[in-house]
């Protein structure tokens, strides 16, 4: 058996909608096992993606005004250890 990995959507009548069409024989029969997330799996998901937006900003705000430090300087004594 050959294991493929697609994301989908399961509409108001409890029926998957797959993102993209699955690259398989026609009119094959197909053993489906469906991943459901837990609401607080999602929860942490779109806190993780929030903290990276803001460690971005950030970075980026200190990158445009200059706020940066020479790679150099950053690798001083790390070769040491």
């Amino acid at each position: 058996m050959k294991a493929v990995k697609v994301m989908a959507t399961v509409d108001e009548r409890g029926q998957l909608a797959l993102d993209r069409p699955l690259m398989a024989d026609r009119n094959s029969r197909v053993e489906v096992i469906v991943l459901i997330p837990e609401p607080s799996e999602i929860e942490e998901e779109e806190q993780s993606k929030a903290a990276i937006l803001q460690d971005f900003r950030q970075a980026w705000h200190e990158a445009m005004t200059g706020q940066t430090i020479p790679v150099a300087q950053i690798w001083e004594g790390i070769e040491d250890v």
